[in-house]
């Protein structure tokens, strides 16, 4: 299990997990949030530089400097950037977001069910399961990583007709709000899909459209009665949908405890607690027409022929009679049926094996199928496998968390890169992206069973389908679960690729190759020449002007000299160390994703860094950033449930905390909110100095957002009551983190979006008083002066580069950055070094970089750890990093994704 510093565990600039949004992890205890692409951002194409024409100011959208000039006065500099975004009013023409009619197939030659998503990558999730007719779709639960495993394997989520949640938690729909945004940003109109769950969905929708702007983009259905369910209400099903081709049912399951005397009436259940069985049952198949038969009965062939098999009575034609269906067809075959059983805790079994509603299906039930989405520690008790027994020759599918299931990554994309750059350079990246059975706090699977008369079952396994039509072909199909494969197979199959990426991890290891303990050695790698490998520059080795890259690369070396800051001279690897856990934006790609605590930290392992969190900071309401983080902040209560601790701080903007307020009705959040408005920098210097007044909370009359300015609608709604109670919890976490302070840093992306500083107390030693290190994450923004200058001296600037240098029109519509501005502004503001995250998906591996512009800078990667003491060789590893990618273009993933989603 991989070990996080101690001193560096509670704090994390934390993004969400529904799209790729970059998401930090500062090993430092701290979550900070990224960036954000609009998925139906207003178009924007400009004129080429010195021949735009200037609307009128009332007219307006784009907002420049009537000259350009260098960022280096930081307070003089004009932002350009979309007014109408950046202050919420760019939502343009709505779609209509209705839902998709289709029309049914009488046949329905095909139908089965599909597991989506089960194995390492899910273990704090349910799985999801597809119910697949011709010309219908349903899938059941819609957790984190849905999407971006649909993405992978050619799913189409626009094909999806219903989605249903066994619960409502994050658990079982982490993944919704990601979805539902995607789909309504399919074409011109947008799409829906409907969504159905227990009465508790009312509180998820009502969070979710506190940040989702359109309300037809939720069409929400919730079935059962408000409140909780009465035990014998509890005991019947409710049909919830019924054609000619499926009936599907819910059955409530709520918790009994023991101390209750098994009375559910009196036990104070919290909206998320209750379980639903879905029973999907298809109409039976009718019997074999025999000619001979009607016939005999007088009839002629013809339409009534059709008729009769369609089940309906005919007269006959020869006879005063009527001639029924039963008459000519042969014996019908029961239609099969698919019982999805979500069982969370053992609180629940003994409701689940007393209700009535599903002794219809014990016995007799040959062409069953039951899905459980269980967890182990449920399905493995001898009384839920005595359970299980009554359903006679019924297929069991376990799609609960297998343990086995730990070391198989259900993303084959992720797995590879990661695997591959962790062979390259394990210094940066210390996770091969596999994890044994035996990090799974110490479990292994022959230690779950606790009974050796076990009903038989089948163990789910990703893509794994059973056949329900036609009725020929009843029964499991593995043809398409994805081949295993191992970190060894991916080494071979890379150096089978480029034979040359064998001296690498040697070349890269030298740049660490000194005594930790000589800080002299360190100085010299700093200074030490970089030599261009021949592949870097094959195509493209001389500038317009014929001067060869080499050339320009010495000589900017030795312009940039950079002096190593005394932080990083004198610092241990226990000071500070960065992990990104997502560097991707807007949608997941393959390749590029959001939270991945998992993946990074094995699931032992991430499950002690989110007990070790303190503090997270989200820099703005836009989906990709925070609808993760109730699950973040739930799974953290309930692994400290019984466990003294203190709430965790949530920093950030105020729309966030009427999110988490209507979320907390469903979860327990353990959490306390801090507005960002009153983390300001002024604001916080006097709390910290204990000279706290009115005018110094909050003071924006310095900034971009001052009253007067075209920002001015920032601060157009009252801040929050100041929350001392808060503000005491951010000194408590600065202490124990050793922060001097965190503030927040008002920039140019959309309404109340910011930036984050945090600098490092100073360390004393024998012989001089050693400066704190300073982080600086700008978040999603235009480049702005505000964030110049608080990023001066910064040791490390985090800055967003969501688009390519010749997209910059695009970049100033939707208020992000390319990469040469998010450069500019870091070497603007002498910083020591810049880190590139939030790539558009057009650059799913690495984004397009002038190579000359790389010497203090660095591209950063999913999982990608940098340690304070790292940051002297950091840009010099990013070359040799591409060796990776030397035989792929560029590609524009964005199709990839779209085609997976549309078609």
């Amino acid at each position: 299990m991989p070990q996080v510093p101690a001193p560096l565990r509670r704090l994390l600039p934390l993004s969400q997990t529904l799209a790729p949004a970059p998401l930090l992890h500062l090993s430092r205890r701290l979550f900070s949030s990224p960036a954000f692409v609009s998925l139906r951002a207003l178009a924007y194409r400009g004129q080429p530089a010195g021949r735009r024409h200037h609307p009128r100011r009332e007219s307006s959208t784009l907002r420049k400097a009537p000259k350009e000039e260098e960022m280096d006065g930081g307070a003089n500099k004009e932002v350009v950037f979309n007014r109408k975004r950046a202050e919420g009013r760019d939502a343009g023409k709505r779609g209509s977001m209705e839902l998709k009619t289709r029309r049914l197939n009488p046949v329905n030659t095909t139908c089965y069910v599909q597991i989506l998503g089960t194995g390492m990558d899910t273990q704090d999730t349910s799985p999801s399961i597809l119910l697949f007719f011709d010309k219908q779709r349903f899938i059941f639960n819609a957790g984190e990583g849905l999407q971006r495993f649909c993405t992978e394997h050619k799913i189409k989520l626009s094909k999806i007709d219903h989605i249903f949640l066994t619960r409502v938690c994050s658990e079982t729909a982490g993944g919704l709000p990601g979805l539902v945004l995607t789909l309504a940003g399919i074409g011109d109109e947008g799409m829906s899909v409907n969504i159905w769950g227990p009465s508790d969905l009312y509180f998820l929708a009502g969070a979710m459209r506190s940040f989702i702007p359109n309300r037809a983009m939720l069409h929400t259905h919730s079935f059962g009665v408000e409140g909780n369910v009465s035990s014998s209400q509890s005991k019947d099903s409710v049909v919830i949908l019924d054609d000619e081709f499926v009936r599907i049912s819910a059955i409530f399951v709520k918790p009994r405890y023991e101390s209750e005397a098994n009375s559910l009436e009196d036990i104070d259940l919290k909206p998320g607690d209750t379980a639903i069985v879905y029973a999907c049952e298809l109409p039976e198949i009718k019997g074999k027409f025999d000619p001979a038969k009607a016939a005999a009965l007088g009839l002629k062939p013809g339409p009534k022929y059709r008729e009769l098999q369609l089940g309906n009575s005919v007269q006959s034609d020869q006879f005063d009679k009527m001639v029924h269906p039963n008459d000519v067809l042969g014996p019908s075959i029961p239609g099969p049926t698919v019982l999805l059983v979500d069982c969370p805790t053992q609180s629940h079994m003994q409701e689940l094996f007393s209700l009535q509603a599903l002794s219809c299906f014990y016995e007799n039930s040959s062409d069953q199928t039951e899905w459980q989405e269980s967890p182990s520690s449920v399905t493995k008790s001898v009384d839920y496998q005595s359970w299980m027994k009554k359903f006679g020759a019924t297929q069991h599918i376990m799609a609960g968390h297998e343990t086995k299931n730990i070391e198989i990554p259900i993303l084959k994309g992720s797995a590879r890169i990661s695997s591959r750059l962790n062979f390259v350079c394990p210094q940066l990246f210390p996770s091969s992206g596999f994890w044994p059975v035996e990090t799974a706090n110490g479990v292994t699977e022959k230690n779950m069973y606790t009974s050796l008369e076990t009903c038989e079952s089948v163990p789910a396994q990703n893509l794994l389908k059973f056949h329900l039509r036609p009725y020929a072909q009843l029964g499991l199909d593995r043809a398409s679960i994805p081949s295993l494969f191992t970190y060894e197979d991916i080494v071979e199959e890379l150096i089978s690729e480029i034979p040359e990426v064998r001296e690498v991890p040697e070349r890269v290891r030298k740049f660490w190759h000194h005594n930790p303990d000589d800080r002299s050695t360190l100085a010299s790698v700093g200074s030490m020449m970089m030599v261009e490998e021949p592949w870097i520059s094959q195509n493209s080795d001389k500038l317009a002007d014929g001067t060869h890259l080499q050339e320009i690369v010495q000589r900017k070396h030795a312009k940039d000299n950079q002096e190593i800051p005394t932080c990083v001279e004198n610092s241990t690897r226990e000071d500070m160390e960065i992990t990104f856990l997502g560097t991707g934006s807007s949608q997941p790609s393959k390749y590029r994703n959001v939270r991945q605590l998992k993946r990074r930290f094995g699931v032992n392992g991430a499950d002690e860094a989110v007990k070790s969190l303190r503090c997270i900071s989200i820099s703005h309401i836009h989906a990709d950033h925070h609808t993760g983080l109730a699950r973040v902040l739930a799974l953290r209560s309930k692994l400290l449930k019984g466990v003294p601790h203190k709430p965790l701080l949530v920093i950030g903007p105020r729309p966030l905390e009427r999110f988490l307020k209507a979320y907390s009705t469903l979860e327990d959040l353990d959490m306390q909110f801090l507005d960002c408005r009153h983390t300001l920098k002024p604001s916080v210097e006097a709390f910290l100095s204990e000279n706290v007044n009115e005018s110094a909370l909050p003071q924006l009359e310095n900034t971009m957002f001052a009253p007067g300015s075209r920002m001015e609608n920032f601060n157009r709604k009252p801040a929050s009551p100041r929350d001392t109670t808060s503000l005491n919890n951010l000194k408590e976490v600065l202490q124990e983190s050793r922060l001097e302070i965190l503030y927040s840093v008002p920039v140019v992306h959309c309404p109340q979006a910011f930036g984050v500083v945090l600098r490092a107390m100073e360390k004393n030693s024998a012989e001089k008083v050693i400066p704190g290190w300073k982080l600086v994450y700008s978040g999603d923004t235009r480049p702005c002066p505000e964030l110049i200058d608080a990023s001066r001296d910064a040791t490390v600037l985090i800055h967003e580069a969501t688009f390519e240098d010749s997209m910059k029109d695009e970049a100033i519509a939707r208020n992000h950055s390319t990469t040469k501005e998010a450069i500019e502004v870091g070497t603007s503001a002498g910083a020591y070094r810049i880190i590139l995250t939030h790539f558009s998906q057009r650059y799913p591996k690495i984004p397009v970089i002038d190579e000359v512009d790389m010497e203090k800078t660095c591209i950063a990667f999913d999982l990608m750890s940098v340690n304070l003491a790292d940051l002297p060789v950091l840009p010099k590893v990013v070359p040799h990093l591409k060796v990776l990618f030397k035989d792929e273009l560029v590609a524009e993933e964005a199709d990839e994704i779209e085609e997976a989603v549309m078609y």
